[in-house]
C-alpha cells in the first residue's frame, strides 16, 4: 500500500466511523500531498505496513494536525476546524500551511503510534468481565497490554447500559450505550483486586502535554469522545508500566494469587507489535494456561482488527482447558456490540 493509497483508505475508514471530517480531511492529504517536502521523505522512509493495520501514517500526520489546532499553536489552522465550517479551498489552504511551517513539530509527532485509549472500548471489557464472572466467580487480577494512558484498565467503575439492563456499578463514573444486539451477558459481581498495564509509550493523562497526544486522535466533529474521556481521566487510578509488553508479561503470567483469574487483555493493539512479539506472547500465555487451576485461572480477552470489514473480532480464551470462544464483534470505536456469546 502506497502511502497516498493508504490516504484514502484511511478516509473512507474515518468516514464509515462517523467522522466526516477526517474522511474529507485525508482524502484532501491524499490529493495534495507535499511530496517535495520532508515530511513527504520521511514518510517515504517507513518500512513495513504504512496503514490502518500497521503504523498508521495518515492517522499520525492527522494527529499532528490537530495537536496543533488543539494547543492554539496554529491559529489559522483553529480556524478551519470544526466546529467551524469552511470550502475545501479554505480548508486545503490552510492545512498545507500549517504542515509546512509546523513541520519539525510534524516530524516529531510522527515517530510514536497513535494513541487513542478510546474509552468506549470498555463497554466489551465489561460485558466479557460479567461472562468470565459467571463461569469463574472469582476476584480479578487484570493486565492490559498496549494500555497507552491506563483510562480502559478501570472499566469497572464504568457502567455499559442497554435497554434497561446494566452492568456496572451505580455510581459509574461513565455509562457507556452502545448499540447493541445479542443477549445481554447475566449482571454478576465484579472485583478488581489489582490491575496492571503497559505501554511502550505510557502516557500520563493529568500532565496537559501527554493529554494532548491522546486528545489529538480524538476525532475533530467528535466532541462527545472527549467528554467521556474527561471523564475517564477523573476516575484514573492505575499504573502503567512502560516496557515491551511481552517482556513485562513474562513474570506477571505466574503473579496472580490462588483465588484470583488473571484476565490478560488488550483491544487494537495487537497488530502494533511485532510478529516475532506476538508469537513469543501467545507461547508464554499459551504455556501459563496449561499450569492454569480451577482456582486459579487464566483469560486472555482481544478486540483486534482481524482484516474482516465489519469492525473487530472479539475473542477469548479461557483456561483450564483452553476454551476458546468467538464473544461477536464490535465497532473500533465502541459504537456498536454484536454479542454472540
Amino acid at each position: 500500500m502506497t502511502l497516498i493509497e493508504a490516504f484514502r483508505f484511511q478516509a473512507q475508514a474515518c468516514t464509515s466511523l462517523g467522522s466526516p471530517f477526517m474522511g474529507r480531511l485525508l482524502m484532501m492529504l491524499a490529493d495534495n500531498w507535499p511530496a517535495d517536502s520532508a515530511l513527504a521523505r520521511r514518510c517515504a522512509e517507513s518500512k513495513g505496513d504504512i496503514g490502518p493495520r500497521g503504523a498508521s501514517l495518515p492517522l499520525r500526520v492527522a494527529g499532528g494536525l490537530h495537536a496543533l489546532v488543539l494547543s492554539g499553536r496554529d491559529s489559522g489552522l483553529q480556524a478551519v476546524y470544526p466546529p467551524e465550517a469552511v470550502s475545501d479551498v479554505r480548508l486545503c489552504a490552510a492545512v498545507l500551511d500549517a504542515l509546512a511551517r509546523h513541520e519539525d513539530f510534524i516530524l516529531n509527532w510522527i515517530e510514536s503510534a497513535p494513541q487513542t485509549n478510546e474509552v468506549r472500548r470498555s463497554a466489551v471489557l465489561i460485558a466479557a468481565a460479567h461472562w468470565i464472572a459467571a463461569r469463574h466467580p472469582l476476584p480479578f487480577v487484570t493486565s492490559e497490554l498496549g494500555a497507552s494512558a491506563g483510562l480502559n484498565m478501570m472499566w469497572d467503575r464504568f457502567a455499559l447500559d442497554h435497554a434497561g439492563q446494566r452492568l456496572g456499578p451505580d455510581d459509574a463514573t461513565l455509562t457507556l450505550s452502545p448499540e447493541w444486539s445479542g443477549q445481554m451477558p447475566e449482571a454478576m459481581p465484579v472485583t478488581v483486586a489489582e490491575r496492571r498495564g503497559v505501554d511502550l509509550n505510557p502516557l500520563d493523562a493529568r500532565d496537559p502535554e501527554q493529554a494532548l497526544r491522546l486528545f489529538a486522535y480524538l476525532w475533530p466533529d467528535q466532541p462527545h469522545r472527549m467528554d467521556l474521556t474527561r471523564a475517564a481521566i477523573g476516575a484514573l487510578n492505575a499504573v502503567v508500566d512502560k516496557a515491551d509488553a511481552i517482556d513485562w508479561l513474562e513474570p506477571r503470567l505466574s503473579s496472580a494469587p490462588d483465588g484470583h483469574i488473571h484476565l490478560i487483555y488488550h483491544t487494537v493493539a495487537w497488530q502494533y507489535f511485532p510478529v516475532d512479539e506476538q508469537a513469543r506472547g501467545t507461547q508464554l500465555i499459551e504455556s501459563a494456561g496449561a499450569r492454569a487451576t480451577q482456582s486459579r485461572p487464566l483469560a486472555w480477552l482481544a478486540m483486534e482488527n482481524d482484516g474482516e470489514n465489519d469492525g473487530a473480532a472479539l475473542t477469548l480464551r479461557l483456561w483450564p482447558g483452553d476454551r476458546r470462544i468467538s464473544l461477536g464483534r464490535a465497532d473500533f470505536h465502541g459504537r456498536w456490540i454484536r454479542w454472540d456469546a
